[in-house]
Parts: C-alpha cells; sequence; structure tokens
C-alpha cells in the first residue's frame, strides 16, 4: 500500500515514515499563563521537582514526598504516586530528546556557541532579555536558526547560554583569543565574536565539522537541560519531518508500536503532488515540504 503524504525523519541510521492517521492528536488545553495557586498533588509535585532539581536522587525523592504528605494518608500510595511521576518526567525527557534530534538531522549547523556577559555591561535580568531579543533579530533578519538552554556554572552560578546555530550570514567578526581556563587550569583557545564581544562580553564561537560534533552538542545541551530543568529554547523555523508521498516497493517492512511506522529502504524516491522530486538526498529533502 503507497502512502500519501507522510511524515518522515531519519533515526540516524534510516528513515522513517508515519503514514497520516497512524497516530491521531486529540485537542489539548491551552495553558493559562496567569499564575494559580497549587490545588492539586500534581502540581505540588510538578513545583517540589523543579524547586529539587538539583539534588541527588534520593534527597530529590525525600524532598517530593515531603511536600506531597498532606496528599496522602498512606505511605504505600505516596511512594507509588512519587515513582509513577518521576517516571512520567523521565519517559517526556527521553520524547524532547528524541523530537529534539529529529529537528536537528534536517538542518546544517554550523557553529556550537557560549554566551556570558560582562558585569559591566549587564545584570543577569538584562543580559537574558537582551540576548533573546538580539538572537531574534538574527533569526528574523539574518536567517539564523538555533537550538539552546540557560545554564548556571556550577560554582558561581553565573548565568550563560549554550546552543547550536546555523548562521548563514554572521555579524560582527571571529577572532580567535588565548587566556587560561581557571576551570581546566590550563591555556585555552576561544573563538570570539566581536559584536557580542562589545555589546554582552566573554563568548565562543566553535566550529561544527560533521555529524559527531553535532552529536557531542546535542549531548552537551541535553546534559544542561537535566542538570538545571530549564526548557529548550528554539529560534527560526525548525521542523521535525519533512512531506513525501512513498510507494509500496520503497517500504522495507512495518516498524514501531504496532507497526504503523514504517522503516524505508534508504534509497527511497520522494514525491510531491505526484511529481518525483528524486531519490532521498539531502538536496532533495530541501525541495519538500516540512512539518512538525
Amino acid at each position: 500500500m503507497d502512502y500519501r503524504n507522510a511524515k518522515i525523519y531519519f533515526d540516524g541510521s534510516h528513515y522513517i515514515a508515519i503514514p497520516q492517521g497512524a497516530f491521531p492528536s486529540g485537542k489539548t488545553k491551552r495553558k493559562s499563563s496567569v499564575k494559580q495557586q497549587l490545588t492539586t498533588p500534581k502540581e505540588r509535585f510538578e513545583q517540589a521537582y523543579k524547586d529539587n532539581y538539583n539534588k541527588p536522587k534520593r534527597e530529590r525523592i525525600k524532598a517530593i514526598k515531603e511536600a506531597l504528605n498532606d496528599d496522602f494518608s498512606d505511605e504505600e500510595e505516596l511512594t507509588k504516586y512519587v515513582k509513577e511521576n518521576m517516571e512520567r518526567k523521565q519517559t517526556n525527557a527521553i520524547k524532547r530528546k528524541v523530537r529534539l534530534m529529529r529537528k536537528l538531522r534536517l538542518q546544517d549547523w554550523n557553529y556550537f556557541c557560549t554566551f556570558t556577559y560582562d558585569d559591566n555591561l549587564h545584570t543577569e535580568e538584562t543580559f537574558r532579555k537582551k540576548l533573546s531579543n538580539t538572537l531574534k533579530h538574527l533569526v528574523y533578519r539574518n536567517g539564523w536558526k538555533y537550538v539552546g538552554v540557560w545554564e548556571r556554572s556550577p560554582d558561581k552560578q553565573r548565568l550563560h547560554f549554550h546552543g547550536i546555530f546555523c548562521i548563514p550570514k554572521m555579524v560582527g567578526t571571529i577572532e580567535e583569543v588565548k587566556d587560561y581556563s581557571t576551570k581546566n587550569h590550563r591555556r585555552q583557545i576561544t573563538y570570539q565574536n566581536s559584536h557580542f564581544l562589545k555589546h554582552f562580553g566573554r563568548n565562543d564561537f566553535r566550529i561544527i565539522g560533521d555529524e559527531r560534533d553535532i552529536t557531542q552538542a546535542v549531548k552537551y545541551i541535553t546534559k544542561y537541560l537535566e542538570k538545571s530543568g530549564e526548557k529548550l529554547i528554539y529560534g527560526g523555523k525548525l521542523p521535525t519531518y519533512f512531506l513525501s508521498d512513498v510507494l509500496e516497493e520503497d517500504i522495507a517492512c512495518p516498524y514501531g508500536i504496532d507497526g504503523r511506522k514504517a522503516l524505508l529502504f534508504d534509497d527511497f524516491t520522494c514525491f510531491f503532488e505526484g511529481a518525483i522530486i528524486g531519490q532521498v538526498s539531502k538536496e532533495t529533502i530541501s525541495k519538500l515540504p516540512k512539518c512538525n
């Protein structure tokens, strides 16, 4: 059976197609931006989880139980509830990482960047606000794309931003800077951007050379994401899938839960509106529509 307008992603080894209607999505309620009183055990769990994120797992679970103690009269029920919700958080973290990898594999990334701030230029609040605005403008004016996360240094708790970037048009100039790393206790070479150095302070623009660099960058970002509990920040259009018709002869076998997806041959043919676009490749995918 041919698939019409299937969603397709690359999992690092093979292309996987998701037929239309394979995973129907239900309507979700839009979250209110108004802060509400924590009235349910789940809300109190979420708050306690966030407040104790940086603690060792055993201490974190103990603190969460203490926050929920009044909601449960039975210790066994409390333990079961906390365990189920901890597993839910872990599952959601895995799903976010999977979604992130699918987005990253559809782009050409060229820099891994770190931004911090000079106390003479910014406070933590103005740094976060102005850097966010600057990156937003570079997305619209220069076509930048990025995925990053805010993070605090372990010792001084100083705020900085890590991100993987697609930069088709650079601002400022990249200059090689030799200095001393107080963290690693040795000399190091960084590549600083003059524009960000002037307006924010210390920064590092590290060139991404190949797929291995992307994998390392993702590990770096998700490591800080898991430590801090911060959310991923996306900039620019970063679709998760590309769309194509799929011929039955290009389907290797059913794939995934209940076989609702399809594993495709590595040389499958891509179509758009009945026209052959070509054998799957980076160039062919660039001509196809994208979606999330």
